[in-house]
């Protein structure tokens, strides 16, 4: 593959998604070219490994691009530091169930099309044959590049309990978004009709009377108001999957570093975040086994830290 080097970003290239940038002619010429060195972790932005879902990432004025072709050691897509053995953040354990803090950009359960990706099951796999104990069974799922809480059961019977409480909307289930502009009024509900497209893997918005669809219900409040964005909080009442991603983007409020769900033209003033800036900071469900509230939070993680220092100080 040709193209290595070292591209220093200025006015002109500002905003240009990452894989735009390094698939001009001059540079890797392609983007399957820069989708493998990016898989393979052969690419760096101020000196930091990113990875294929940083793809979208959006370039900012004094950003450095690097293509290092001959990096040793990064011939497999690695998951987070987080994600290694022995280092999973295991919030809570017991002879039923495990919570996890997740780390963006790990899986929660694994996908039939993407096997050798790294996930919390799996990691939860090792993490109880060490002792003994039985394999991690799935309750709910988080997206890939959200982080935050999330559980597992280690009984099948407390598997089905938990299960029966998420069908039933019970769980509390609250996270925090950044998303462009102002939403209006500053607290409220979305309330859309959703239909799951098994083809695309896509969520999409459809008529009441679609027999595909499900209702899918957000209450929402704004915590702090930034020049183009805002930080707000976000509770399910319903859980569909991606809905605070569809929800946020059919008003006009797509969340930042969003790459899915996007309604309208491109923000004219992108933000640079590596993946939407999604993180489910609160989750309490009674115990399958005594019924007594679990509640767990989830302090916000460093990336999204400093994406608010930055809002905070532009």
């Amino acid at each position: 593959m040709t193209g290595e080097g070292l591209w220093h970003i200025d006015g002109a290239a500002a905003g240009l998604r990452l894989d735009r940038f390094l698939a001009a002619d001059d540079r890797l010429g392609s983007r399957r070219r820069v989708l493998r060195a990016l898989e393979r972790g052969k690419v760096l932005v101020n000196d930091a490994e990113v990875a294929r879902a940083d793809a979208g990432r959006h370039l900012v004025a004094g950003d450095h691009v690097r293509v290092w072709m001959d990096r040793p050691g990064t011939a497999h897509r690695r998951g987070t530091r987080a994600a290694r053995p022995g280092e999973l953040p295991i919030v809570y354990q017991d002879d039923a169930i495990i919570v996890v803090n997740k780390p963006a950009g790990l899986l929660a359960v694994p996908l039939a099309s993407r096997s050798d990706a790294p996930s919390v099951q799996d990691e939860l796999v090792a993490h109880l044959h060490s002792r003994g104990r039985h394999r991690p069974l799935v309750v709910h799922r988080i997206d890939r590049d959200t982080s935050g809480l999330v559980v597992f059961a280690t009984r099948a019977d407390a598997q089905a309990r938990l299960r029966t409480q998420f069908r039933r909307h019970e769980p509390e289930r609250v996270y925090l978004a950044v998303v462009y502009g102002h939403p209006s009024p500053r607290s409220g509900i979305w309330r859309d009709h959703l239909a799951w497209d098994r083809d695309a893997l896509i969520q999409e918005e459809t008529r009441p009377g679609d027999p595909r669809g499900q209702e899918a219900q957000s209450d929402y409040r704004v915590i702090e108001g930034f020049r183009d964005a805002s930080l707000i909080e976000v509770r399910l009442v319903t859980g569909r999957r991606n809905q605070i991603r569809l929800q946020a983007a059919l008003r006009g409020h797509a969340l930042v570093g969003e790459q899915r769900y996007v309604n309208g033209p491109e923000h004219p003033r992108p933000i640079a975040f590596p993946r939407q800036a999604l993180h489910a900071s609160r989750l309490a469900f009674r115990h399958p086994v005594d019924n007594r509230r679990m509640q767990f939070e989830s302090p916000v993680p460093r990336d999204l830290a400093g994406l608010l220092e930055r809002l905070r100080q532009s």
